[in-house]
């Protein structure tokens, strides 16, 4: 969900008007809040599971044929690290550790900053997928498509590190 503009000052109770840096400002000459909408940090994973191999999965409201990486929320004083492993057991049942962080990246569409790491699980374990998801595919590095996103985009990046050059997959 978009960040929404508040329609009356949480301070003061007036009027809220974008301004011309595009804030939400409120309109009351005694009060000076401002509504910046900063990003919501979100942590990415790429899962290396077996030899050069990277698991996608299919959340259930998302349209048939969009697969993309494990995202989540960081939880309040959670380091990032501490998160994507959390992320990674809740939504796939798999115990995992962080080989590095990949990048940062933009996702203007949901105002989030993407904090993306190249994870390792062992590919004896089975995957057990949460309720979120529905499907997940287990793919060889050569074979895997970015998308044009923040997560696509650290997909393709870890990929390019690796010496391969992937074909990027456009939204349809």
């Amino acid at each position: 969900m978009k960040n929404m503009n508040f329609p009356y000052c949480p301070q003061c109770k007036s009027n809220m008007a974008v301004g011309e840096l595009g804030y939400n400002y409120c309109q009351s000459a005694d009060c000076d809040y401002i509504q910046y909408n900063n990003p919501t940090p979100v942590v990415a994973a790429i899962i290396e599971y077996g030899e050069n191999n990277v698991i996608v999965a299919h959340n259930r409201m998302w349209p048939k044929g969009w697969y993309g990486l494990i995202t989540g929320f960081l939880e309040k004083f959670e380091h990032p690290d501490e998160c994507v492993l959390r992320e990674v057991k809740e939504e796939l049942g798999l115990d995992a550790e962080v080989i590095q962080f990949i990048g940062h990246y933009s996702f203007k569409r949901m105002n989030q900053i993407i904090i993306a790491y190249h994870l390792r699980a062992n590919p004896n374990q089975k995957i057990l997928l949460e309720d979120e998801l529905d499907d997940y595919k287990v793919i060889p590095f050569e074979k895997a498509k970015y998308w044009p996103a923040g997560t696509g985009y650290a997909l393709r990046d870890f990929l390019v590190s690796r010496g391969y050059e992937p074909e990027l997959k456009p939204f349809s």
